[in-house]
């Protein structure tokens, strides 16, 4: 499954990284590579999460 991020640099420079589709599923890094290794863990634990909680996991 594939799924869009977000990245965007905050005021102290670091890579803030977001997946839209999943609520509150966010991360951020040092650099852009390690923010997008980051996110993509945060989307599949994201979603282990929510499926074990019964909560729907995109948002549509």
């Amino acid at each position: 499954m594939k799924f869009t991020i977000t990245l965007d640099r905050d005021e102290d420079g670091v890579w803030v990284a977001e997946c839209p589709a999943i609520p509150g599923c966010i991360s951020q890094g040092n650099t852009r590579e390690e923010a997008v290794e980051n996110i993509k863990d945060a989307i599949k634990n994201c979603l282990i999460v929510r499926a074990e909680r019964g909560m729907p996991c995109l948002k549509y």
